[in-house]
């Protein structure tokens, strides 16, 4: 860039950094109830000069963001913003800011734009960045899809020219690993439904047996169109039809029947599963299968549909030689896992663990009241002692009466006694033991006895101890096999919510052929470890922190085929992922063969980004290089390509890492090749933590990440630069204290000395200072609800043993700064409508205030059908378009759902049980609340009977299965716009 030019550049982002930050500091009006109007005209001329000089200079990304900020201004100048707005509307406007901000430092110094982050930010705010679909044409010839709209039918299956049903058949679509991943265990749920009920039909022809196999078989075949699995489709389609005149009485559920109805459910199954043998033997199967269809069921002539021919006769040789165009054979592909295996929701699974911590906290609770108990025994125990003490100070002293001493010590003669001396005895007269001395009879008193009776009592209440020690030791092995089946259960609900991280490798292989092939690189990508599994929700938190990783990998560590060369390496880099269990954490690994880590470039581009003096640099270690990678916005990189540059959005990787409670390390030898490890927790329900105290209030503290718990004197603690340093073994110890940090009382040494937990918060020492250390123990992790989400310092809570709640402390957030979060944020209407067409026109103030309707609502579809993959399939479509769907399984749920929350379009099936499409139509038109909202019927009964009766119920309109995305949103788009005009329903 030549002088001149840089000098006006200089002057640019010098403008646009002031521009920016007025914008930073008062955007905050705009939540303001009644903003003024001076504010907002400053805010607006600010966004507007940013957008008009960036465009001037050639920053189109920039101009066109802060384009966007500036209509916002504008727009809120000439029309009222709702409450409504102060959500995405908030965060669309700090979040534009800070691209911009992130954008503008790109420039300075690159001179390029940060082309990722934009489109990032455009991607995660798509109702800010419309794309106006073409316009609805509703005078164009009725092609295929306008006949399905109008609900004309489509052909039925008839024989081709080689007189074979299967040659008629439709190709299969590409469909979707993850579409099958739900349907499939659908339709085996629905044909094991048909199975049960043609056994039921044998010995007892009853009208609901029917009705339920119908609706089965009804809906495996529109499921099974819908998703892209025509061929199937078009085979159950026919079974259907054999069925239905079971239903209309036309046909009998004879033997004959049944056992055809059950070879029906047979050929659908291996179909599903691909358990054809070939090509050859899946065509003789279902050519038999629809020509015995036929017999009982045939084709109806209804609305211009073609009727089968007959096959020739001739034709089955010819047929069989025929070239497999359609069908892939079953030696590629392995046949779907036959393992029994029941469907259940996540949200099920994750009450289930749920419950699981309960029993966790109940055990911590039961360890608590043993603990209460032991101690209460260390009282008895102490207390049985003194008795001891006393008791045996008390026999010293008492224990034996010294006879008088008056009495003969012996006597010449004794004599024996005789009766008269007993009894006189026993009437109390003791004068017959004046014959016997001290040594040759004890003598008691009421002292003696009593005595005898405290020496009994201690010995009795020590066997009691005994006795109660042994109960406590049982019950603490009762608690120890609690634990022990707690943690069992613990372990197999975790199991059910594993998925193996191989389902990523799929994507993982895509980012990095994409990225070799950008780059013009020779890699060879090693996966390892595909069965490893993790926790479903931690497997969709890390994949875009590992295609981060493997794209920095091929971009910037492994070198050019002729650098590889000189080197003395092959011309094929290596990338190798590699995924292992070790106790209760998963480490992932991301290694590559390239040139490693530029200490020295990254020293050099620490001192020109000026993160570090020069004196500074020269005194960072290996370890704090790589560190310094991880800085927001830190690139190595001379010029920015489209791959992101080894260290750039590293700090984005290790956010997403901090909030899985994970950690990330770097190993890099030069010329060797780097190591990135990632190590994440197996779940993020139940973990281990330690307990500390502050004042009166008890904290908890992830255990992976404390490192030692030491004392430490108060003059070992340095305030330098506002900042409290320590030494911990010779290493810098950046210092926290709990107290002053969350404002609690002061905390003051004991005996001079503090408690300090020493953690590891991303690879660095820190310190915190707290009152007490309580103990550890696993801790079930409970979320603090929808009000406190904002509360990022304290991620969860957990329920001690006596009730109380404990906040367990993010020791990242903490020590640094809040990353910005890049969670897709899913725009309310208010929001989508200043972006809209036609919100130029307000924001200019060219349509008065008066004349601007408020959008009260979203816009809400009801999408009632009583198969879970044309619920899902069609729910996408519409979500994916700007809709709030509502799912209901049939009629009568969709009619709940509308009684309750309200909706502006409703799209049901025909055939569902409990109550039909039809049913739920005529109850809608039953009031008035709800009559005015229109139905759309989408269902693969393609006859006219079915349409004129679905019209009739008041349906406006009809489209048949299976539906495509852009024939579905034509359709809605024009019912939505023409209810416009109509009163809007309340919706919650």
């Amino acid at each position: 860039m030549s002088g001149p030019d840089r000098e006006a550049v200089e002057l640019f982002l010098q403008e646009a950094s002031e521009h920016l930050q007025y914008l930073r500091e008062y955007v905050g009006v705009l939540q303001e109830i009644t903003p003024k109007r001076e504010d907002m005209e400053r805010l607006y001329i600010a966004a507007h000069t940013l957008s008009g000089t960036s465009g001037s200079y050639g920053y189109t990304k920039f101009s066109e963001v802060a384009g966007k900020l500036a209509h916002v201004f504008q727009y809120a100048l000439n029309a009222t913003l709702g409450e409504d707005l102060h959500g995405p509307l908030t965060e669309f406007l700090s979040d534009g800011i800070s691209v911009l901000e992130t954008d503008l430092l790109e420039i300075s110094d690159t001179g390029n734009e940060n082309v990722e982050d934009i489109a990032a930010f455009k991607e995660r705010y798509r109702f800010a960045f419309p794309v106006e679909p073409p316009p609805l044409n509703l005078s164009a010839p009725r092609s295929h899809s306008a006949n399905a709209l109008l609900g004309e039918p489509e052909q039925e299956i008839v024989s081709a020219a080689t007189g074979s049903y299967f040659d008629a058949l439709p190709i299969d679509d590409d469909v979707p690993a993850e579409i099958l991943e739900f349907f499939q265990p659908e339709a085996e749920e629905h044909l094991q439904i048909v199975s049960d009920c043609l056994l039921a039909l044998e010995g007892n022809n009853n009208p609901e047996e029917i009705n339920k196999l119908f609706r089965a078989i009804h809906t495996v075949k529109g499921s099974a169109a819908q998703v892209g699995l025509k061929r199937l489709g078009a085979i159950a389609h026919r079974v259907e039809d054999l069925i239905g005149r079971m239903r209309d009485g036309e046909l009998e559920p004879t033997p004959q029947v049944i056992d055809l109805c059950l070879v029906s459910t047979d050929v659908l199954k291996k179909t599903l599963q691909k358990q054809w043998a070939d090509e050859a033997d899946m065509r003789n199967g279902v050519d038999s299968l629809l020509a015995q269809i036929a017999e009982f069921a045939p084709v109806e002539i209804e609305d211009g549909e073609l009727v089968p021919a007959a096959p020739e006769e001739s034709a089955p040789a010819s047929s069989t030689a025929a070239p497999a165009a359609r069908v892939s054979t079953g030696d590629k592909q392995q046949a779907v896992n036959a393992a029994k295996s029941v469907r259940i929701s996540l949200a099920r699974l994750d009450r289930m663990m749920n419950t699981v911590g309960e029993l966790v906290i109940n055990r911590t609770r039961m360890v608590g009241r043993v603990t209460e108990l032991e101690r209460l025994v260390e009282t008895l125990s102490f207390s049985k002692e003194r008795l001891q003490g006393k008791v045996a100070e008390f026999q010293e002293k008492y224990e034996y009466n010294k006879l008088s001493s008056n009495w003969p010590l012996s006597k010449p003669q004794q004599q024996q006694p005789t009766r008269q001396m007993l009894t006189s005895a026993a009437a109390g007269d003791s004068s017959f033991l004046s014959e016997f001395s001290e040594l040759e009879m004890d003598r008691y008193d009421d002292v003696n006895i009593l005595s005898r009776s405290m020496t009994e009592i201690s010995a009795d209440v020590n066997e009691v101890l005994t006795q109660l020690g042994g109960f406590i030791g049982r019950v603490e092995g009762d608690i120890d096999e609690f634990t022990k089946l707690a943690h069992h259960l613990q372990d197999e609900i975790t199991a059910a919510r594993m998925v193996p991280i191989g389902t990523l490798y799929s994507r993982l292989s895509r980012a990095v052929r994409d990225a070799a092939h950008s780059a013009d690189k020779i890699v060879e990508l090693d996966l390892s470890g595909s069965d490893t599994e993790l926790d479903n929700n931690i497997i969709q938190q890390i994949s875009d922190p590992l295609v981060h990783l493997l794209r920095n990998s091929v971009a910037h560590g492994i070198e050019f085929p002729n650098e590889r060369k000189a080197s003395g390496k092959s011309d094929t880099g290596r990338v190798t992922l590699r995924a292992y269990h070790r106790g209760n954490h998963i480490y992932i690994e991301v290694e590559d063969d390239g040139r490693g880590i530029d200490y020295d470039r990254v020293r050099q581009a620490a001192i020109e980004r000026g993160l570090v003096s020069l004196e500074t640099a020269d005194r960072l270690t290996e370890r704090d290089l790589r560190e310094m990678i991880f800085h927001p916005g830190f690139s190595t990189a001379a010029t920015k390509t489209e791959l992101a540059g080894r260290g750039v959005g590293l700090d984005v990787v290790r956010a997403n890492l901090n909030t899985l409670n994970g950690e990330i390390e770097i190993h890099s030898t030069p010329g060797q090749g780097t190591k990135f490890t990632l190590k994440v927790p197996l779940t993020l329900i139940i973990s281990p933590a330690l307990f500390v105290r502050c004042g009166t209030a008890n904290f908890a503290l992830p255990l992976p990440v404390v490192e030692e718990i030491r004392r430490i004197r108060a003059d070992e603690i340095e305030d330098v630069g506002g900042k409290l340093l320590t030494k911990v073994r010779d290493v810098v110890t950046e210092v926290v204290r709990l107290d002053t940090h969350l404002g609690l009382p002061t905390l003051e040494p004991i005996n001079g000395y503090f408690r300090m937990v020493v953690a590891n918060v991303d690879n660095r020492q820190v310190g915190l200072i707290v009152e007490e250390v309580l103990g550890k123990d696993e801790i079930v992790i409970k979320s603090l609800g929808e009000y406190l989400r904002r509360v990022k310092l304290f991620p969860g809570t957990t329920i001690a043993p006596d009730g109380s709640l404990i906040l367990l402390i993010d020791l990242n957030r903490m020590v640094a700064s809040e990353p910005n979060e890049r969670r897709a944020l899913q725009a309310n209407a208010s929001a989508a409508r200043i972006f809209a067409p036609g919100s130029v026109a307000v924001a200019k103030g060219t349509i008065p205030t008066e004349a601007i309707d408020r959008v009260q609502h979203e816009r809400v579809v009801v999408v009632a059908d009583d198969s879970i993959s044309v619920r899902k399939f069609v729910g996408r479509m519409l979500e994916k378009n700007g809709y709030r769907v509502l799912l209901a399984s049939d009629g009568l749920e969709a009619a709940e759902i509308i009684a309750q929350h309200g909706c502006h379009l409703v799209i049901t099936d025909l055939e569902m049980p409990r109550m039909t499409g039809y049913e739920l139509m005529a109850q809608l038109r039953q009031s008035p609340t709800t009559r005015r909202i229109p139905v759309m019927v989408v269902t693969s009964r393609a006859g006219a009977k079915h349409r004129d009766r679905a019209m009739k119920e008041g349906a406006v309109a009809f489209l048949t299965k299976p539906v495509q995305e852009d024939q579905l949103i034509a359709a809605v788009e024009q019912l939505m716009g023409t209810e416009v005009t109509r009163p809007v329903v309340p919706v919650a």
